[in-house]
């Protein structure tokens, strides 16, 4: 629960509140009547029942009528509570039995004469744990906890950490009244009031830290200056790119120009669908930087990643007479040799590379830029290794297939600059993707023979809850064999990568797949990321049901890279929950991978999303980036005009905001709960 301090208390909001400020007549109940509290005198009580069936039954009596109380938990507790003849005040939800109103297990307090019958506030109900409840710390004293609190404190003691003008252009109550409100409420609207202020100063504050980081990057760190687009880059551009730009393309270019030329560190997130052109983007970058003296680094997450990035970019810059090299954990010795010493030496100008480029050894003489290819996989420690290896910090350029929604990266990405691809290159045919059932499979696989036929090659992906898992395993083998029976050697030849595997054997069998030695790849999620076949038409995905809508769209990815028509299927069994049948809709209907993260977005919530970066900045306690998109989009706007007006935030406005942001204590000292 994280609850180790008064101010602690004081953050562990109620989940729901009860209206006990109205005490109800026991004749105004009806069928359609929820909770009620009402007022009254116990008449009698009994312990009825035999064994499982042993139950106390009483009866309280307002001026207006009978209500029937009865407990089936308890009895010996509850026994002691009861007094024939004492007024009690009763709280629980009304059910009817035999035409006649009843509470189940109601909440009851004695009525002492000079008690006020009705609160004045909605009583708070507070969320607790096992261990807590029994040592005597359930729910109702932590209510009891907080409101003995909150009379101890006063307004001086919370401290404003908004700006009265914000406070004002919003219509916020202040932060004092914020907490008072949200925890002992006289209405609906106070409690209302109270939530929407704490959930834009939790956005607020984020958004605050985040872009202060960007701004103070922007204003003082210092950066290589690429001063002209030069020959290599026209060349390419003019003579040699495949195919023309498309406008995103061409937008996210000179997003990095204006970026690398203002003698600041770029520090940019270029996210675009499977297949939207990034490559090329990272090329012509690159291409600016040694137009400009400087050399280029290009890191990918697996040696079969960065050689199909060597094989395609080595083989496009030969044309200009720029030297590219790979350096990987395989290279061989000499070759490796040769490859540090013509960095070193500023002879060598693009590097591409895994894990391997950040090695001690490896030294550049003038690097410009680091360009990171599927970022999530790599750490924060790990980029830096790269920058270290420049006397001013190179610029950076991290990569994803993975849409995220705008909400998410405002949010885990804030403090980057980012830009995005939005549209495929022309010519690209849409993904056919449809559902079957377990009982279509051999239609299925009459379908894989077919494409297989006419020369295609073909993935089919096997679900991995978690690599070590003993079934996923099984699964994985037992349909691998299966695959087989339908596909005998030596008519077909099959490749099977898994976790399991050592790293050589599931780079060879991928090796095969990539070089059409084999025309089937049976896989778990291994294959997920950056290997390209422009020959492998389909895509089936086995119990489509286990996998989330990211991974299916990023797998579905893995196909539709060539010329022909491409097809995914994806195979569940009969049975489909909710979720997972919205999921397979959602797949069937649209190709747009920024629509479908939003979707995973609002199904699985940001915490459950793969690659979130900054996952403390989705720790809110009551705001949520899906359904307080609204609220997100004004903070992160003012946050915004604040900065630019005052980005030091000296004005004597923004001070106590300054204050809070850098975590100086407030008058208060927090004393720890005993």
């Amino acid at each position: 629960m994280n609850i180790f301090t008064f101010g602690d208390l004081l953050d562990h909001y109620p989940y729901r509140h009860i209206d006990r400020t109205k005490i109800n007549l026991i004749s105004e109940i009806t069928p359609q009547s929820e909770f009620i509290q009402v007022a009254g005198v116990l008449v009698n009580f009994d312990v009825v029942g035999q064994k499982a069936g042993r139950r106390i039954v009483a009866e309280l009596k307002d001026k207006t009528g009978f209500l029937e109380l009865t407990w089936f938990q308890g009895l010996s507790w509850v026994a002691k509570l009861l007094e024939a003849g004492q007024s009690y005040l009763v709280y629980g939800r009304v059910s009817f039995y035999n035409g006649k109103p009843q509470i189940v297990h109601p909440e009851l307090e004695i009525l002492s004469p000079e008690q006020q019958l009705a609160k004045n506030y909605l009583e708070p109900v507070y969320s607790t744990t096992e261990k807590l409840k029994a040592r005597g710390l359930g729910g109702r004293q932590i209510g009891k906890l907080t409101q003995l609190l909150m009379g101890m404190i006063r307004e001086k003691d919370i401290e404003e950490n908004l700006p009265s003008s914000v406070l004002e252009q919003l219509q916020l109550v202040n932060r004092f009244s914020a907490y008072k409100q949200i925890h002992f409420p006289q209405t609906n609207t106070e409690y209302e009031n109270a939530v929407k202020r704490l959930k834009f100063e939790e956005l607020f504050i984020a958004q605050m830290r985040m872009n202060l980081l960007r701004s103070q990057r922007h204003r003082f760190s210092k950066g290589v200056i690429f001063e002209r687009v030069g020959e290599y880059f026209n060349d390419l551009y003019r003579n040699y790119l495949p195919f023309e730009l498309t406008g995103a393309q061409k937008r996210v270019l000179k997003e990095i120009r204006a970026d690398t030329a203002k003698g600041k560190q770029m520090n940019r997130l270029l996210q675009g669908d499977v297949g939207s052109g990034k490559t090329i983007v990272a090329v012509l970058t690159m291409l600016l930087a040694v137009d400009n003296g400087y050399q280029a680094c290009l890191m990918a997450p697996t040696e079969i990643l960065a050689q199909q990035h060597f094989q395609t970019i080595g083989l496009l810059l030969e044309k200009i007479g720029v030297t590219v090299k790979l350096l990987t954990g395989s290279t061989k010795s000499a070759g490796r040799k040769k490859t540090l010493q013509d960095l070193s030496e500023g002879y060598l100008q693009i590097l591409i590379g895994t894990h391997a480029v950040i090695e001690d050894v490896v030294q550049f003489k003038k690097l410009g830029i680091v360009i990171i290819d599927e970022q999530h996989r790599f750490g924060v420690a790990q980029r830096a290794r790269l920058w270290q290896k420049a006397e001013v910090p190179p610029h950076v350029l991290v990569m994803t297939a993975t849409p995220i929604p705008r909400t998410l990266a405002m949010t885990a990405y804030g403090d980057l600059d980012y830009s995005v691809i939005d549209e495929l290159p022309p010519g690209r045919q849409p993904i056919n993707t449809v559902h079957r059932y377990e009982s279509h499979r051999s239609k299925v696989m009459d379908f894989i023979r077919s494409e297989i036929e006419k020369g295609r090659q073909v993935y089919i992906i096997f679900p991995l809850i978690e690599e070590s898992s003993k079934m996923d395993y099984e699964n994985l083998m037992k349909g691998y064999e299966n695959v087989k029976a339908y596909f005998p050697e030596p008519k077909y030849w099959i490749s099977m990568v898994h976790g399991k595997q050592p790293a050589e054997q599931k780079e060879l069998n991928m090796k095969r797949f990539v070089e059409g030695d084999t025309q089937i790849m049976v896989s778990t999620t291994v294959i997920e990321v950056g290997v390209n076949v422009p020959n492998a038409s389909v895509m089936v995905i086995e119990s489509a049901e286990k996998f989330g809508l990211s991974q299916l769209h990023q797998l579905r990815g893995r196909v539709g890279r060539g010329a022909e028509k491409s097809y995914c299927i994806l195979l569940t069994g009969s049975k489909l929950g909710n979720d997972a049948r919205e999921r397979i809709r959602i797949m069937t209907s649209t190709n747009n991978g920024f629509e479908i993260a939003e979707k995973d977005l609002e199904l699985r919530g940001p915490g459950e999303i793969d690659g979130t970066r900054q996952s403390g900045a989705l720790n809110f306690r009551l705001a949520s980036i899906v359904q307080d998109r609204s609220i997100l989009e004004i903070a992160k706007n003012i946050a915004l005009e604040l900065l630019e007006n005052d980005p030091d935030l000296v004005s004597a406005e923004n001070l106590q905001l300054k204050k809070f942001l850098h975590y100086k204590k407030g008058p208060v000292q927090w004393s720890k709960i005993s």
